[in-house]
């Protein structure tokens, strides 16, 4: 009986270790999704453009970890986790096109409180079966009531295409318990140099698109101001100083 108290004491100790271990990480994770989703309502807000299509996050259960883990043959403790398995919390950020990729890593890595601890390009070098995305391990702080703990994250930056792509594969992957037939292989490879195709037209259509818009802006600016000049449109000083803030 008492063996059994003992136990069931260790037992929530563990309980509450884990918790406590996974609540930093699901910090860690708010903190990314904070900065992404202030990225993503400057763009809707200010800019012209959001590059942003939409952001998708997931938190590793803990038999996953414990999953994971033993594969890696690493030390069952927490620091063995933290130092050795970084994508417990992971953030998917979708964007239209595959410019903007590079755009939205760049702008993370300029954050000063974020550390790039890896940096994998898999749109430029894509996986033997056409696996695209751009994969980075980041270094966030997440400040407690009695300390700061550094927690990794992983982001992976992807279009639509390619998100559209990875789903289905990663649905295959696990419906033939890790080992696709061939002819689905083959298939899905093709697929992928289809999708390929298509993030690349879709980008040249929006390059094409941006500079028919840049002109079309430059000449309302043009207009704008000739208006302005043209004193047969007898515009008051009143009315023009109406649109210029005061300080």
């Amino acid at each position: 009986m008492e063996m059994n108290q003992v136990q069931l004491k260790e037992l929530r100790q563990i309980r509450h270790e884990m918790k406590r271990f996974m609540m930093i990480y699901k910090f860690g994770l708010d903190e990314m999704n904070t900065k992404l989703n202030i990225l993503k309502e400057e763009f809707q807000n200010v800019h012209e453009y959001n590059p942003i299509e939409h952001i998708k996050s997931r938190i590793k259960t803990p038999e996953s970890i414990m999953k994971k883990v033993s594969r890696k043959n690493i030390d069952m403790s927490q620091e063995s986790i933290k130092q050795n398995i970084h994508d417990i919390v992971g953030t998917r950020v979708i964007c239209s096109f595959r410019s903007d990729i590079y755009k939205i890593s760049e702008m993370i890595q300029m954050q000063k409180d974020i550390t790039v601890v890896d940096f994998k390009d898999y749109i430029k070098n894509p996986k033997p079966n056409g696996y695209q995305s751009l994969h980075l391990i980041l270094s966030i702080p997440v400040l407690l009531s009695d300390r700061e703990e550094q927690v990794f994250v992983e982001i992976q930056i992807r279009t639509v295409a390619m998100d559209f792509w990875a789903s289905l594969e990663h649905k295959i992957y696990y419906k033939y318990n890790k080992t696709i037939p061939e002819n689905l292989t083959k298939e899905l490879t093709n697929a992928a140099s289809i999708a390929n195709e298509l993030d690349h037209r879709m980008e040249q259509i929006h390059k094409e698109v941006g500079n028919i818009k840049g002109l079309e802006d430059t000449e309302d600016e043009f207009d704008f101001l000739q208006m302005i000049n043209d004193n047969t449109n007898h515009l008051t000083t009143t009315f023009l100083k109406s649109f210029i803030r005061e300080e």
